[in-house]
């Protein structure tokens, strides 16, 4: 079974500021957050855990399961640029996502589905033939893209849909996968 969790809470989300590459790590609810997590996941052996660079994924990670987590840069969220931690009703937007022709550094959203979708190829490569529980610790985004993965990109491209609020989790099998694509 893959476990995508989407970190616990920090400041910026309370502040409902853009929250990048230049994120912060868990604030007390966060870290409440990844403590029930792990405590309504207590009954579970997670073979591999697997996170985003971010402090924030790594904290919720190594709460949720008390293991250290495996760092993958291909699992670090979406590189917002310049817009990284401005206001989000203040962001001008082009569709889904920060204007370019307005903040530089903006990652390109083919680059990043391309980046989240590898990861998860080589994960179920590696381990989709073998029970085991995966923990993969990220971000609304990177989650989001994860769902997407299982379930298909959604005809509007809205990825999001498939992810969980902060410091909740969503469930996934390769075997699933494998029914869905036929």
């Amino acid at each position: 079974m893959i476990y995508v969790i989407r970190h616990g809470q920090t400041d910026l989300n309370i502040e409902r500021k853009m929250q990048g590459r230049m994120g912060l790590p868990l604030n007390e609810y966060g870290l409440e957050q990844a403590h029930g997590l792990r405590n309504e996941l207590k009954d579970i052996h997670f073979d591999v855990v697997f996170s985003s660079p971010q402090e924030r994924a790594i904290q919720t990670a190594e709460i949720v399961t008390g293991l250290k987590a495996i760092i993958d840069e291909r699992l670090d969220v979406y590189d917002l640029g310049e817009a990284d931690r401005v206001p989000i009703n203040e962001v001008k937007m082009s569709g889904p996502l920060p204007d370019t022709n307005v903040y530089k550094g903006v990652e390109d959203p083919n680059c990043f589905v391309k980046r989240i979708f590898g990861f998860m190829k080589e994960l179920e490569n590696k381990y989709s033939k073998r029970e085991l529980n995966i923990l993969i610790s990220g971000h609304r985004c990177t989650t989001g893209c994860m769902g997407a993965f299982f379930e298909g990109i959604p005809t509007d491209g809205n990825i999001l849909r498939f992810s969980s609020d902060t410091g909740y989790y969503r469930t996934y099998t390769f075997k699933s996968r494998e029914l869905n694509s036929k």
